[in-house]
């Protein structure tokens, strides 16, 4: 087992991740309704690309760190769950960057217009249906990770190991769901960029 990186303080661990969390989660619901426009010299939408490269690497690194820990690789297995981290912060800046600076797109859109007709409806089909459902579970689930990962981690570095495997076990299904989630949601809507 590896020895702890961080001093156990409980109280300030749950204040800090709560603090964080709620901040991290207000940022993105209030910067969501702003759009700003302004001309980057680029298409905005590369925001949305980077996301869902970020999270097709994150995807892969969460099934890595699963073997690693189920082989007792536990260094390796830390290495990659930082970087898993790591990522996944690159990930949240640019989604606000491409939240704020494209607003929000309407599956099925075709002509950019802001509003879905009935013909585009039509057109988007049953795939319209399967997107709703993605995203549906997807922005939940996106919005109360943060905590589980953070308190996962904090479990990790102080070298709680079982409690650390017993939220992990919570943790890294559903992180795996949304960034895996994620690249489809992008696969889907990029279309109608």
């Amino acid at each position: 087992m590896l020895a702890p990186v961080l001093e156990k303080n409980d109280k300030k661990a749950w204040w800090l991740i709560g603090t964080v969390s709620f901040v991290v989660f207000a940022i993105v619901v209030i910067l969501s309704r702003v759009k700003l426009d302004v001309d980057l010299g680029f298409n905005v939408h590369l925001f949305a690309a980077i996301n869902a490269v970020i999270n097709s690497i994150v995807t892969v690194l969460l099934v890595a760190g699963l073997i690693t820990a189920k082989r007792r690789s536990f260094i390796v297995h830390k290495k990659i769950m930082m970087v898993a981290m790591v990522l996944s912060i690159l990930f949240l800046v640019s989604y606000i960057c491409h939240h704020l600076f494209a607003g929000d797109t309407k599956f099925g859109d075709l002509d950019h217009n802001g509003v879905v007709s009935e013909a585009e409806k039509a057109q988007a089909g049953g795939l319209r249906i399967f997107y709703y459902i993605i995203l549906i579970t997807h922005i939940p689930l996106a919005g109360i990770i943060l905590p589980f990962i953070l308190f996962t981690a904090y479990r990790g570095l102080i070298a709680e190991f079982p409690k650390h495997r017993k939220l992990a076990r919570i943790t890294w299904p559903i992180w795996f769901y949304v960034a895996f989630t994620g690249v489809l949601v992008y696969l889907l809507i990029s279309p109608y960029y």
